[in-house]
């Protein structure tokens, strides 16, 4: 018995130690143009750098419980699952990541942002149409969501509920991140996780209690962003005249070398040259998914 138990452990190390090789493997597989956007240095504003840190939670005194009483993680999100979705399919998934070995693994493909694995709980939301099919052809009927337009509504619905969770986790006094490097990633994320066919990650959102409650992050007048009947032009020096007047944000235009705001994100934060580099891996992942061809 003590034998066999030994060759068991012997057989899962080097199981764990492939699996590791392999995501070594995926990290070294990034293209330069994907690691020179890990590198490039974005100083942000003061009001950023307080979210990051605030949803960087006290994990090792207040975890978040498995149990399903009072604020815990899977009465939210069973609650968030009652949000509107596509004919009721609910072609979502979302995958808990708690594991702090799990979280080492996937960190570099968040460009190693720190609310990795300095928040206890890691939610990756998914578009998912797998399972739904799979019901499909349990019962005698053929699927048909291999598609663009079974992707869209699929992320829509993901993204209802990721922005549900969201709403119900800081309404119980959790912090929360969204992490948008998800969608730049989605292919190496998606092989970390061993997603099948027809799901694709969508977004992630870190949870934990926060360390501290910073300000709310400023936001556009809602006058420039409702349209009455149809769409209309708005002023956009007046739009944008209270963001750009901040004095955070005019450090950070500073901080960054460059004249306005708005040359920030073209420049530097959302540039061309990312945005179509990683619209290219975005696809080659929906490919790999299936959706599309």
């Amino acid at each position: 018995i003590l034998k066999g138990l030994h060759a068991l452990e012997t057989l899962q190390i080097e199981q764990l130690r492939k699996q590791m090789e392999e995501h070594q493997m995926l990290i070294d597989s990034i293209p330069d143009i994907v690691t020179s956007s890990i590198r490039t240095e974005v100083v942000m504003p003061p009001s950023s750098v307080e979210v990051v840190s605030a949803t960087q939670s006290e994990k090792t005194e207040k975890p978040i419980s498995n149990e399903r009483t009072g604020l815990f993680l899977n009465d939210l999100l069973e609650k968030s699952f009652r949000a509107s979705n596509t004919g009721n399919m609910q072609t979502y998934s979302v995958v808990v990541t708690r594991s702090e070995e799990k979280k080492k693994v996937l960190a570099p493909f968040h460009f190693n942002q720190p609310m990795i694995c300095g928040a206890p709980v890691v939610l990756t939301f998914c578009a998912d149409f797998y399972r739904f099919s799979q019901w499909c052809k349990a019962r005698n009927a053929e699927p048909c969501y291999n598609n663009f337009l079974s992707f869209i509504s699929a992320t829509i619905d993901a993204t209802i509920v990721a922005q549900t969770f969201a709403m119900l986790a800081e309404e119980a006094g959790l912090g929360i991140c969204y992490l948008g490097t998800t969608n730049y990633m989605a292919a190496e994320i998606s092989q970390v996780l061993e997603l099948p066919e027809l799901v694709v990650p969508i977004t992630t959102i870190t949870v934990g209690y926060p360390a501290e409650t910073p300000a709310p992050t400023d936001r556009l007048p809602a006058s420039g962003l409702i349209h009455q009947e149809t769409y209309k032009e708005v002023d956009i020096d007046a739009l944008y005249a209270e963001k750009e007047a901040l004095p955070a944000m005019q450090q950070f235009v500073k901080d960054n070398n460059k004249e306005t705001l708005a040359q920030v994100f073209t420049d530097i934060r959302y540039n061309k040259t990312n945005n179509e580099a990683f619209s290219k891996r975005l696809w080659q992942a929906l490919q790999q998914a299936g959706y599309v061809e």
